[in-house]
């Protein structure tokens, strides 16, 4: 099992910017964050794994950076050029497998064992 536990989010105007972070209970190979607005599916924002694979989604691309600090079992997400739709409870995510098989697109949900409990990210316009 691996605990994670989020924080960083908050409230900020448009054009504003956030770093969130997630610390894990123990080392594993591949992490990720994701977001999920009310009425909506859950959806990948970002991955990074252990040899430095790096997939974004494009509605964050230039404006996202995820990066990890493998000594202390940290995973961040700098938000930069923040949008009203950016607005979601963001999600921290781990697994023990690499993301070659991912191909380059951001990975599903289900592809993950491990979940923190969210942080909550509202931008307004």
């Amino acid at each position: 099992q691996v605990q994670l536990v989020e924080s960083g989010g908050g409230s900020v105007q448009a054009g504003g910017s956030l770093r969130l972070s997630c610390t894990t209970s123990r080392y594993t190979f591949t992490m990720g964050w994701f977001r999920q607005a009310p009425g909506q599916e859950r959806e990948g924002v970002a991955a990074i794994d252990s040899v430095g694979r790096l997939i974004y989604a494009d509605s964050v691309k230039g404006r996202f950076t995820i990066s990890k600090d493998t000594a202390k079992n940290t995973l961040y997400l700098q938000m930069n050029s923040l949008k009203p739709e950016d607005t979601a409870m963001y999600y921290c995510a781990a697994r023990d497998i690499s993301l070659a098989g991912d191909f380059g697109i951001v990975p599903r949900p289900d592809s993950f064992a491990y979940w923190g409990q969210g942080t909550q990210v509202t931008v307004s316009s």
